[in-house]
C-alpha cells in the first residue's frame, strides 16, 4: 500500500510539474512599454509614479526637481545628444544625500534606469559631436 501512494504522489507531481511547464511555456510576452520621447524623471523604481520632464533647453544651467526622482528615460535623438548630470544634493552639489563627496550620475543618451539614491537636482550637458 505505501508503493502505490508513493507511486501516485510521483505521478502526480509530475503532471503537475509538467503542466506548469506547458503554461509557461505558452505564455505570451508582456508587451513592450513605451515612453515619452526627451528625458524624463519619475518619482518610483523602474519608471512608475509621477513623470517630471528634464528641461533640455536649459543647457549648463541647474535645476531642481519638483519632487525626488528615483528612476529616469533618457530618449534624446542621437543628433540631439544630450547627457544629464543627476545630483543627490540640492543645486548640483556631488555626494550622497546624507555627505558631500565626488558622486553623481550620468545618464546618457538612449537609456533607462534607476538611481541609488533619490535625485534631487540635474543639469544638461550638450555632447559635443
Amino acid at each position: 500500500m505505501v508503493t502505490r501512494t508513493k507511486k501516485w504522489v510521483g505521478a502526480a507531481t509530475a503532471v503537475g510539474a509538467a503542466v506548469l511547464l506547458a503554461l509557461g511555456g505558452n505564455a505570451q510576452a508582456a508587451s513592450a512599454t513605451t515612453f515619452p520621447p526627451g528625458a524624463h524623471f519619475y518619482t518610483g523604481t523602474g519608471q512608475t509614479w509621477a513623470d517630471m520632464p528634464a528641461d533640455l533647453s536649459k543647457v549648463g544651467t541647474c535645476q531642481t526637481l519638483p519632487q525626488s526622482a528615483r528612476s529616469y528615460t533618457n530618449l534624446t535623438s542621437v543628433t540631439a545628444s544630450q547627457d544629464i548630470e543627476v545630483y543627490f544634493r540640492p543645486n548640483c552639489q556631488s555626494g550622497t544625500p546624507s555627505e558631500e563627496g565626488d558622486l553623481r550620475f550620468l545618464t546618457g543618451t538612449l537609456n533607462l534606469g534607476d538611481f541609488p539614491y533619490p535625485a534631487v537636482s540635474y543639469r544638461v550637458h550638450a555632447i559635443d559631436k
